[in-house]
């Protein structure tokens, strides 16, 4: 049988472990030594993925066992084809998902591991621990689910004697230590409300990067990662989506970034023309184009530039009364007709939709999404099932026109974010991983 890609999985017991500077600490030192290294990342994830590709040269993927089936993830998994290593960073702890199952499994950064045969790197904070940090590790390396550990790293060390002594009781306990990374409050990246700056937005990115990749070498034992990777199976016969028109004008600036990879792939495969525009730059989107994607991102950071953009406005209304134009979160608040900023000022913005939201009522919403359309969505007949996800802090204060599907939470219960649905025009705070 022949084998996929090596790879290794990055892991961790929690959430700000390390996984993410370590992550592209190692895909920059490893693509300096003049290796291919394929990323990939756990779950759905917008931000990590763009500076996984800054840093390794090459396109990052989300691979979420909740929401893809195996087809999908297989046609995924090959996009290493030609790599000589796969790096693929979890999310949340290693056996975090949801309690209910989605179209693969749990979501958990362990089902992929083990679906792809990649064994895993558990990351551990040692901050305030001692030999205990080996008790974690080996709870988690004879889990029942566990896929093979490589071995550990241990990071926030405080100092020579801090890490002699975790190192001591892992070999006493038969864990390989990998690496041990010191305190470094110098080469964390910068964040805001929805995780890291994103990677364009960061001037000195590069930079930082290097610096990182210095860091990782010095501290990690490269060679010994390099000889723990590991690869099961080649990936299976893999199935791309279909895409929702054959001209796409997509919005592509700082407040509409949050498109995933695997989407823009799926179009180029299928010979999409995608036709950026930049409502930032007051562009219109190209009146030849099929349909208009607004995806998400940070309007609520850029309410006043949006709703100053009359050339964007009129060009999306024009488009709208005959062909279909479609918003992803960030996108359906743009569609809408108000957006009241953090300091509760209220900006107008497309009106094509009824939809009112603000983000001064700041309250998070999180979580897997399942979609039962009721209305057509560009690419999707009424009663598709639709498969994503929500991330946002903003509150719908009104809500009227008709709703575009009945969606639910991972568990199967009704969330009362159902977007919208008024002519051409469709909106949803659900962000579409798969259909």
């Amino acid at each position: 049988m022949s084998e996929g890609p090596k790879g290794l999985a990055i892991a961790a017991p929690a959430s700000g472990s390390g996984k993410t500077t370590l992550t592209l600490g190692l895909l920059r030192a490893l693509t300096r030594r003049g290796l291919r290294v394929q990323p990939f990342k756990n779950g759905p994830d917008y931000i990590d993925p763009a500076f996984h590709a800054a840093a390794a040269g090459r396109a990052s993927y989300n691979l979420d066992g909740w929401a893809m089936d195996r087809p999908q993830l297989h046609a995924l998994a090959g996009q290493a084809a030609g790599a000589d290593l796969v790096i693929f960073e979890g999310a949340m702890g290693l056996y975090d998902g949801p309690a209910d199952p989605g179209r693969s499994g749990r979501g958990t950064s362990a089902e992929i591991a083990r679906m792809f045969g990649w064994p895993v790197v558990l990351v551990l904070d040692v901050k305030g621990q001692g030999q205990s940090a080996a008790a974690t590790a080996l709870g988690f390396a004879r889990h029942p689910e566990a896929p093979p550990v490589a071995g550990v790293i241990l990071n926030h060390v405080a100092s020579p004697r801090h890490e002699a002594m975790i190192r001591a009781e892992m070999d006493r306990l038969g864990l390989r230590v990998l690496g041990a990374l010191p305190r470094r409050s110098d080469l964390s990246l910068p964040e805001r409300h929805l995780g890291l700056v994103q990677a364009e937005e960061q001037a000195g990115l590069e930079a930082t990067l290097e610096a990182l990749a210095d860091f990782v070498a010095a501290h990690v034992d490269l060679e010994a990662l390099l000889s723990a990777a590991g690869a099961g199976a080649a990936p299976g016969a893999g199935a791309w989506a279909v895409p929702p028109a054959g001209r796409i004008a997509l919005a592509r600036d700082a407040a509409f970034s949050f498109v995933y990879p695997h989407m823009l792939e799926a179009w180029r495969r299928a010979g999409v023309t995608v036709l950026p525009f930049s409502p930032l730059a007051d562009q219109a989107p190209d009146p030849s184009a099929d349909l208009v994607w607004l995806p998400g991102g940070y309007p609520e950071l850029h309410a006043g530039r949006i709703a100053a953009a009359g050339r964007f406005k009129e060009g999306l209304r024009r488009f709208a009364e005959t062909r279909p134009v479609h918003g992803e979160c960030g996108g359906y608040m743009v569609l809408g007709a108000r957006l009241i900023d953090a300091e509760g000022r209220a900006h107008a913005m497309a009106g094509l939709l009824g939809l009112v939201t603000s983000y001064e009522k700041r309250r998070l919403h999180l979580g897997y999404r399942s979609a039962d359309l009721l209305a057509p969505l560009p690419g999707y007949g009424a009663g598709s099932r639709l498969y994503g996800h929500e991330f946002h802090y903003s509150t719908i204060l009104e809500q009227p026109d008709a709703p575009l599907a009945k969606v639910c939470d991972a568990a199967g219960a009704p969330v009362a974010e159902t977007g919208s649905v008024r002519g051409h025009v469709t909106g949803s705070f659900f962000h579409l991983i798969a259909g």
